[in-house]
């Protein structure tokens, strides 16, 4: 069927989303503190061929043309997030008043032009003042976190309505705390417990703290999710699937509705009772409006002898000879379908919301114009799975694509593409794809 957009009513959520480290640049402009990502992306061999997000697309210089071009493609809705130490350089204490003031002009242009910001408040940019404190491993950071909360509700909050607490705490504390291939590059069992317990603590704290200044706000936290499969029927693939899924979908979700944590299938998780103090498992709880999940593909999982902890591995794309994305990651749109089905038959579930989803293909410029087929044809894919959730009966209220303009992808550099604008970052030169002329028809 050719599916519309009134098939999904006129109340669900269209949008984009984009995240301050890898598009803003200006590092160092106008009084910003450094963040963990400035420091680790000038270590040698961390990111592919050595690149950083010293001046990324420039966002934050070209802001007011990106948001003209994005009001030109009918986004109603655009999601982005506060660099932490922009906006208080050493991660606590005095503000820096011209950080404030960008995100002041970027929320009101937005507004004028008719688009409607989402913000997430902590997008993996902690600042570097707070990771020589420990950062995520010190228990202090939920006060420290709390306090940014309110600067920026105190600040914005007149004109934010829609606020995102976390995005993706599995990914930053696994990648960022357990495995050392994202900042701050720390590894081990133990600040992988420690981050992930304060950073649930810090998910409802910050909820707390904008529904107590801003009660009539939209409030929501974001979650990576991949559907997982055992690789074969055999009961050892069976049992580290289950452990896989531990990880991937289930860690933060469950403690937040108040269920705790699921130890049960990885007994090493009961090490994590080491870091939670009286009233946490209370603490952890919190009624949200919605919940964002980031959904790009699906994982199949089979035993593994020799992995610590876990015994389960992922059988890769390659592996499978299945089609892949730049990420290497296998295409599989209709995992979206899967975890929307998965999250919404959680007790208590509140809305849901696709807060990323899209795919990095290699684009080139021909003839002044970028063509993507692939692209395109995994988001309409995509959205017709959404559909068919929303059908069935999952309360699924709105979906923005990953992302608006190609970008630095963390430790990937900018060589996976995932915009629907392609940007030349030789010359900072906006063109739009083949997939964004689609969506902005899709929207019109």
């Amino acid at each position: 069927m050719h599916l519309t957009k009134d098939a999904f009513g006129k109340d669900f959520i269209w949008g984009v989303s984009t995240a301050a480290y890898q598009i803003e640049g200006a590092h160092d402009q106008h009084g910003k503190g450094p963040s963990i990502w400035d420091i680790f992306v000038k270590k040698r061999n961390r990111i592919f061929q050595n690149q950083h997000g010293d001046h990324a697309c420039d966002f934050y210089n070209r802001y007011m043309q990106d948001l003209a071009l994005m009001k030109g493609m009918h986004i109603p809705n655009y999601r982005f997030s506060l660099s932490w130490s922009r906006i208080l350089p050493n991660g606590i204490g005095q503000p820096n008043l011209s950080g404030m003031d960008f995100y002041d002009r970027l929320i009101d242009l937005s507004l004028e032009l008719g688009i409607t910001p989402w913000v997430t408040l902590y997008h993996w940019d902690l600042p570097h003042a707070l990771e020589k404190k420990g950062g995520w491993v010190n228990r202090d950071v939920k006060d420290w976190f709390g306090e940014f909360v309110s600067t920026c509700v105190a600040r914005y909050g007149d004109r934010v309505k829609n606020w995102m607490v976390l995005n993706e705490p599995t990914v930053f504390t696994a990648a960022g705390y357990f495995f050392g291939v994202h900042a701050p590059e720390r590894k081990g069992l133990g600040n992988f417990l420690a981050a992930a317990h304060h950073a649930a603590l810090a998910q409802a704290y910050g909820a707390r703290i904008i529904k107590s200044l801003q009660p009539d706000s939209q409030v929501g936290t974001t979650f990576s999710c991949s559907h997982v499969e055992p690789f074969t029927a055999r009961e050892k693939d069976v049992i580290a699937a289950k452990k896989a899924d531990v990880l991937l979908n289930r860690l933060f979700i469950e403690p937040l509705l108040g269920m705790g944590y699921p130890t049960q299938e990885i007994k090493i998780l009961n090490r994590i009772e080491k870091y939670i103090k009286q009233g946490d498992e209370n603490d952890l709880k919190f009624d949200m409006d919605f919940i964002g999940i980031q959904n790009y593909t699906r994982e199949m999982i089979r035993y593994a002898m020799f992995v610590p902890y876990l015994q389960a591995k992922i059988v890769t794309a390659k592996e499978r000879k299945v089609e892949m994305t730049e990420m290497n990651w296998e295409v599989y749109p209709s995992s979206i379908y899967q975890m929307l089905k998965k999250f919404s038959n959680y007790p208590n579930m509140p809305p849901l919301i696709v807060t990323e989803n899209g795919a990095a293909f290699k684009d080139q410029i021909e003839h002044g114009q970028v063509h993507d087929p692939r692209r395109l044809n995994y988001l309409q894919e995509a959205i017709q799975h959404v559909y068919q959730a929303k059908e069935e009966g999952v309360n699924v209220k709105g979906y923005f694509v990953w992302t608006f303009l190609d970008n630095f992808e963390w430790a990937e550099g900018y060589r996976p593409r995932f915009g629907l604008v392609y940007v030349d970052f030789q010359n900072q030169q906006r063109i739009i794809k083949s997939s964004g002329h689609w969506y902005a028809n899709f929207l019109k």
